[in-house]
């Protein structure tokens, strides 16, 4: 599929500038374009030229244990209640009085999982909630 056309002309960028830099002055064009939304060295340069903002984003890697285990608390909690739902159906679906209990027992001790994996959750909250707020 091809690029569609410009209905602006006047937006185009349809005249080259070209210049050489040295080799630290690459590193921080290089830099600049690692952190921020630009999308091509190109547009790091444009920007520059333009004198407009470029946004830079910054990633804070202290959260990367604690946004770890938020994910991994998820998958669980998922995990669990898809368990949980079949532990139900089953359930409903039973006959006999020690097939429910079985089924009963089941839903409690899924229960609480639930409810330990909630404290250990509400626990990294609090601790995000003091880090941000």
């Amino acid at each position: 599929m091809s690029r569609p056309k410009a209905t602006l002309r006047d937006q185009l960028y349809s005249y080259p500038v070209r210049t050489r830099v040295d080799k630290a002055t690459q590193e921080r064009l290089e830099k600049l374009l690692a952190e921020s939304a630009c999308q091509s060295l190109a547009e790091v340069a444009r920007k520059i030229l333009a004198q407009e903002k470029i946004l830079c984003l910054y990633k804070d890697i202290s959260m990367n244990g604690v946004m770890e285990e938020l994910t991994s608390i998820r998958k669980e909690l998922k995990a669990i209640g898809v368990s949980l739902n079949q532990v139900t159906k089953a359930f409903h679906s039973s006959k006999s009085e020690n097939q429910r209990a079985f089924y009963a027992l089941r839903q409690t001790e899924l229960a609480k999982t639930i409810e330990q994996k909630t404290d250990r959750l509400l626990v990294l909250v609090a601790k995000l909630t003091q880090k941000w707020l």
